[in-house]
């Protein structure tokens, strides 16, 4: 199966593949194997087929044999004339084996499985893993090539990030660890846990009457989670008292992302992540910001937003826009190319809109950014974005580890690449110490900056590395999560309603960028 996460993504089954994805048994965990034959061929094809750029299977597989020497830095491989490759263990030459003829994915897997044995018997290192620590080390240097957002995730860590994405069987707390027992910090509403009064600050000393005392954190997850309608029994001290049993039925957790609070009939609505319950929070929220007396915009927070799941931020994008393009996917392979367009009736598409964005906005959220300042429906504050422009497809290994591979470059509605660019903030906060009067005079006097820059910023092309640098360092990509300035400018931009109309006429992308230099704000 082939998902798309944006790292981050829109989850879509692919086309069929040529190897087998039915389960391999974990019981048997030997190097040689054809367990792991397939398992490598199975990811050497994936990436052949899916990523950004071609690759040459024989050149992933001879970085997935470099791997090796992770495990144990004693082995070296060397490719010699006459197309053959040299396996070394310190100074004595253990193995020589020709090259397969063709970009075989299975021959070059069949390689790697018997160099990985040959090895073994002269490596303590080597014949001391499994499989597992075998795939990881072969992944990771042939991944590590690509790029910083491909990469391998075994069984037990892709189960965590399905879980992160698509929610999981829980009771819907988070906790810190002590020494003797576990503490609440969060109780998240409508789950089981709220429903049993659990309450921050209630200790839990035992699971399933198994002491949590020593546990280490995916021990106590692993024993809190399970298939959705099964029961967990909790020893829970409150206030000191002793310990009372309660017994709680597993639900479907998704983590909560969306926080709204009203203030002067303005909503500051921060998201932290997309996962699957995104776009419906965010749609409730605004329906409750709306039916607040006096209401007067939103101001979206998506600072320290690092992205999620793709068709999560393209609908909270429809949630402000009523029309035309949101975001389109453009990559090698032909599943990787899409479109998504805005569709009307949604509730957020006449709210006076300002965003908040900074260096720590990426993947989904510079798709919300970007689309809301391309469509003319959002102010953007803050500073330029991260700049994560590309789309992961995450691959269901046979093992049931994942492959998340980057496979395609998002652009916004105006056509330029956010993928080492981002977002440029119309009003630029990067100077914490400035006053909200001075950031925001550059659109009281009209300043030909602020047009000019964005027009150069949406006709830069990806290859111009030096302006593209140029243009990210108008207003540098800065962490301001937790700064009150941004939400302070964005205050003022929809209590003047004629300074955020003059603002929004601005980013009209019809604008286009003169032969003037860059200019700083």
């Amino acid at each position: 199966m082939f998902r798309w996460y944006l790292a981050g993504s829109f989850f879509l089954a692919a086309a069929c593949t040529p190897f087998s994805e039915a389960s391999v048994s974990a019981n048997d965990t030997t190097i040689a194997s054809p367990q792991a034959e397939r398992v490598l061929a199975f990811g050497f094809e994936a990436i052949r087929e899916r990523y950004l750029t071609p690759v040459v299977v024989s050149n992933l597989a001879q970085e997935g044999l470099r791997g090796l020497s992770s495990i144990d830095p004693s082995l070296t491989m060397e490719r010699q004339a006459g197309h053959r490759l040299r396996l070394r263990y310190r100074d004595e030459t253990i193995g020589e084996y020709p090259m397969p003829p063709n970009e075989d994915p299975r021959a070059w897997a069949h390689l790697v499985v018997e160099v990985a044995a040959d090895a073994t018997p002269h490596s303590t290192a080597l014949h001391a893993i499994d499989r597992e620590k075998l795939y990881e080390a072969v992944f990771d240097a042939t991944l590590s090539k690509l790029d910083i957002f491909s990469r391998y995730a075994g069984a037990q860590e892709a189960a965590e990030h399905q879980a992160a994405r698509n929610g999981f069987g829980g009771i819907g707390i988070r906790y810190e660890l002590h020494p003797e027992d576990i503490v609440l910090t969060e109780v998240m509403p409508e789950t089981p846990a709220a429903e049993a009064d659990l309450k921050v600050g209630d200790h839990v000393t035992a699971i399933d009457n198994t002491s949590v005392a020593g546990l280490a954190q995916p021990a106590i997850s692993k024993r809190l989670r399970g298939p959705v309608g099964t029961s967990v029994n909790l020893s829970v001290r409150k206030n000191g008292a002793a310990p009372t049993q309660v017994s709680l039925e597993r639900s479907l957790i998704v983590p909560p992302t969306v926080r709204l609070a009203i203030k002067d009939g303005i909503g500051v609505l921060a998201i932290t992540s997309f996962n699957s319950g995104t776009a419906f929070n965010v749609g409730s929220a605004l329906k409750k910001a709306r039916a607040t007396p006096g209401f007067r915009g939103i101001i979206l927070d998506l600072r320290g937003n690092p992205g999620g799941l793709l068709d999560q931020g393209v609908a909270v994008a429809d949630l402000f826009i009523a029309h035309g393009r949101i975001v389109s996917a453009k990559g090698r392979h032909p599943a990787s190319v899409q479109s998504y367009d805005a569709k009307s009736g949604d509730p957020g598409e006449d709210m006076p809109l300002v965003a908040l964005i900074d260096g720590g906005t990426a993947s989904a959220a510079e798709i919300v950014a970007g689309a809301l300042q391309d469509s003319g429906r959002a102010v953007i504050v803050g500073t330029n974005s991260f700049g994560k422009g590309t789309v992961q497809t995450v691959v269901r290994m046979p093992n049931k580890g994942e492959m998340t591979l980057t496979w395609s470059r998002f652009h916004t509605p105006s056509g330029y690449a956010l993928h080492g660019l981002g977002v440029l903030p119309t009003v630029c906060t990067v100077d914490e110490r400035a006053q909200v009067a001075t950031l925001t005079a550059p659109l009281r006097d009209n300043h030909p900056s602020v047009a000019a820059n964005i027009a150069l910023w949406r006709q830069t092309g990806i290859d111009d590395q030096q302006q593209r640098k140029q243009l990210r360092a108008v207003c540098p990509a800065a962490k301001h999560t937790d700064t009150a300035l941004d939400v302070d400018v964005g205050r003022e931009l929809i209590q003047d309603r004629a300074l955020y109309t003059h603002a929004l006429s601005l980013l009209a992308p019809q604008a286009t960028a003169s032969s003037a230099p860059i200019h700083k704000p």
